[in-house]
């Protein structure tokens, strides 16, 4: 698993778990991400972890924003724990141990806002260059791992908003896994994948 900042086990059963409707899925992930932030900064907060699809695997990222701007984002790319466990360890990460950011303070957390983005499984994508790879991506719906030899990055669909276009977007991919803008070699991987975003209203 990919423990990355902006970059319990899953039980596999015989009957599928029902997925509720998307909508519903939000509130119950942004109060499971708050509560167990809350609780990290020796807080008292429950919510409730009762919905069966909590256990199925899951893999999603935290963000957490202050008046627009990144306070802490840490997520997972491979679902190998149950979504409750991923949302609760990435909340307080992106909260504690994002290593751009001191750690989140009590005072500041009624200020911040909660992203909770669930990622979709993993596709690996097949191209014969840089330019053809170029023209796969979908801007605004792709989220992107580039791999080489060692190096991994990712960017979230969400960062889209910020690198418009094909090429920035994988420039600045590029540059996130350490290497030169304008590298390209044959043993090059990307991978997408897509994510289900919920988020909260905007502080007070």
């Amino acid at each position: 698993m990919m423990h990355t900042e902006c970059a319990a086990s899953g039980i596999a059963t015989d009957t599928a778990v029902p997925t509720p409707p998307t909508d519903a899925r939000g509130p119950i992930l942004l109060t499971l991400a708050r509560a167990a932030i809350t609780n990290a900064l020796s807080g008292a907060a429950q919510a409730d972890a009762s919905a069966a699809w909590l256990q199925e695997p899951g893999a999603c990222f935290v963000t957490l924003t202050q008046q627009g701007q990144l306070r802490g984002c840490i997520g997972s790319l491979e679902a190998r724990r149950s979504l409750l466990s991923d949302v609760r360890a990435n909340a307080v990460a992106a909260a504690m141990q994002d290593p751009r950011f001191a750690p989140l303070t009590a005072a500041e957390l009624a200020h911040t806002r909660i992203e909770v983005s669930v990622l979709s499984p993993m596709t690996a994508m097949t191209f014969t260059d840089e330019a053809d790879a170029l023209t796969q991506l979908r801007p605004g719906v792709d989220g992107v791992v580039f791999s080489y030899r060692g190096r991994r990055s990712t960017f979230l669909p969400q960062v889209w908003e910020q690198l418009p276009d094909a090429v920035s977007f994988l420039t600045h991919l590029k540059q996130k896994a350490s290497l030169a803008p304008d590298f390209w070699a044959p043993g090059v991987q990307l991978q997408r994948y897509t994510v289900t975003k919920f988020s909260e209203e905007c502080p007070s």
